[in-house]
């Protein structure tokens, strides 16, 4: 396989392990303080999902580019999600910090792609 696909591959899976940490936080919010026993039980399983993909995403990027990639999309995920699935809102300044944090992401990705020479 080469580099560019293994990369490739790598990204993919940490976009996966924001996704189950987007489950992971909405998850932990249905629990309500793990006292809400179907939730508490989804939200292990996230959590166990996210740790494990974002592990496997972190052999290949460097933790600092992957961390942070991986913790925006659980902010802005759970954040988007949150008023649709628990009665949460979303303010107009919340939705503009949300949208830097997402150039963020974007510009953290570009940042790590290979030089072309």
């Amino acid at each position: 396989m080469s580099n560019r696909t293994h990369r490739a591959r790598a990204w993919l899976v940490l976009f996966l392990a924001g996704a189950f940490e987007v489950g992971y936080a909405l998850a932990v919010g249905g629990s309500r303080g793990f006292t809400v026993l179907s939730w508490s039980l989804v939200a292990v399983v996230f959590f166990l999902l996210t740790l494990f993909a974002l592990s496997l995403a972190l052999r290949t990027i460097d933790v600092g580019i992957g961390y942070a990639v991986w913790a925006g999309i659980g902010a802005v995920g759970a954040a988007l999600l949150g008023p649709v699935l628990l009665d949460e809102t979303l303010t107009p300044a919340k939705a503009f910090w949300l949208a830097v944090i997402i150039a963020g992401v974007v510009w953290l990705k570009l940042a790590d792609s290979p030089k072309r020479t």
